[in-house]
């Protein structure tokens, strides 16, 4: 494909095609005092609408130097205090959070319009709540974690089909096997931003901002 080409499909896309997206009102005034209650509720509503994944998130991360990464992660949990996710210490993220335990998340929901963003510091769960969590994921995840080694330089995928095989064997045999690396992390929002789209571009952007007496919120020009 040519970059003209390219540039003529991206132009004959839109954006909210009304066949397959309704753009639901948020009214600030009526939104809940916590950020919390309405990510459940745009979640589920999500879910109702049939919104393809909408467990998956952006994971925005940095290195040492500060130079941005970003990856699509599976959204473990949320609750009040932190929106949880998991991977090996040992990979390219895992890494980063070490160095720089800050991240950021993002939800897109097109079926809706909407996206949320949540920017706060990173902990690690103990090490017996990594591997609950692990353990109650499917065997396939199980297999996954199991077969290590996350953003290793790989020889061939003949060499990730064995090591892969092996590793279901093991997760079959024993779906209680551990991986000593699987980390769940938790980040503890410190703003959360709710972007509700409108059909005549006056989107609606809700941010919620942590301070000692609880959450404010504050509206943003789109």
């Amino acid at each position: 494909m040519e970059p003209e080409d390219l540039h003529e499909l991206l132009r004959s896309l839109r954006v909210w095609d009304p066949e397959v997206t309704s753009l639901p009102p948020l009214d600030p005034d009526t939104a809940p005092a916590a950020p919390l209650p309405l990510f459940t509720t745009w979640f589920a509503e999500a879910v109702a609408a049939g919104q393809p994944e909408p467990h998956t998130m952006s994971l925005a991360t940095s290195d040492e130097d500060g130079r941005p990464d970003v990856r699509i992660v599976i959204l473990h949990g949320a609750e009040a205090g932190a929106w949880t996710f998991a991977t090996h210490a040992t990979s390219r993220k895992g890494r980063q959070l070490a160095a720089r335990p800050y991240a950021a998340l993002t939800f897109y929901w097109h079926v809706h319009g909407r996206q949320v963003r949540v920017r706060g510091p990173v902990t690690t769960a103990p090490p017996a709540e990594s591997l609950a969590d692990l353990h109650a994921r499917s065997t396939g995840a199980l297999a996954a974690a199991l077969t290590g080694r996350q953003s290793e330089p790989l020889d061939s995928l003949q060499a990730l089909a064995r090591a892969s095989e092996a590793a279901w064997n093991r997760a079959r045999e024993n779906p209680g096997a551990p991986s000593p690396t699987w980390t769940l992390y938790r980040l503890r929002p410190d703003e959360v931003e709710f972007f509700q789209g409108d059909e005549r571009r006056r989107h609606v952007r809700l941010k919620y901002l942590r301070s000692d007496e609880g959450w404010g919120k504050q509206l943003l020009w789109p």
